[in-house]
């Protein structure tokens, strides 16, 4: 193979690691996340902070979920970010499909909407976290490092509304709140309950 061929050869395997100019796409030891937002600033603020730990890589992005589609099936990254308000179809849509194609693909939600039931359609659908977006900065990389450990992860304050919804209901007389979660929410519950204690938040 001339040097020519052997170019373009690279070229090749690198636009199939990352449609962004980034060198640390390259690293092999480096997870590679795409980041699903329709607001391009944000993308970038939260791209530079995933940076900010040398584990973590964004290999590419999109702003709705038809370019999500596209980009994941010609990347096949380690974990996918995914806003809930997305043009067209939605972030919950979206979950679905990802998680119909991609199985195994970790999907961590970033949100702007603050109520629990969002969280729990969210992890209904496929999700392995959630964030709220005014939370992103303090959280989003210990998020990421949760849901790669193979544990699900909610926002702190995420995970206090979970609870207080479900304590609501029983005592509201609804006995059966528990028995009606399916596993996923069930477990999510058991995780925000879980964190909690561990904080002296609930006893």
């Amino acid at each position: 193979m001339d040097h020519s061929a052997t170019q373009r050869a690279a070229a090749k395997m690198s636009l199939a690691r990352s449609t962004n100019k980034n060198p640390r796409t390259d690293q092999p030891e480096a997870k590679r996340l795409v980041i699903v937002d329709d607001h391009p600033l944000f993308r970038k603020g939260l791209e530079q902070l995933i940076h900010s730990d040398s584990a973590f890589a964004v290999c590419g992005e999109a702003s709705n979920a038809s370019e999500a589609m596209e980009v994941i099936r010609r990347l096949h990254p380690d974990l996918a970010i995914v806003d809930l308000s997305l043009p067209g179809a939605n972030g919950i849509e979206l979950i679905k499909n990802i998680r119909a194609e991609f199985a195994k693909l970790p999907i961590l939600v970033l949100s702007m909407h603050d109520e629990s039931l969002y969280a729990l359609r969210a992890m209904r659908a496929g999700a392995d976290g959630y964030v709220m977006k005014h939370e992103a900065m303090q959280n989003v990389v210990q998020a990421i490092h949760e849901v790669f450990n193979g544990r699900p992860y909610l926002s702190p304050a995420m995970a206090a509304q979970v609870i207080t919804k479900f304590a609501h209901r029983e005592a509201e007389g609804e006995v059966d709140a528990v028995e009606r979660l399916s596993d996923r929410e069930l477990e999510v519950t058991r995780f925000a309950l879980q964190w909690l204690q561990a904080r002296g938040g609930v006893t």
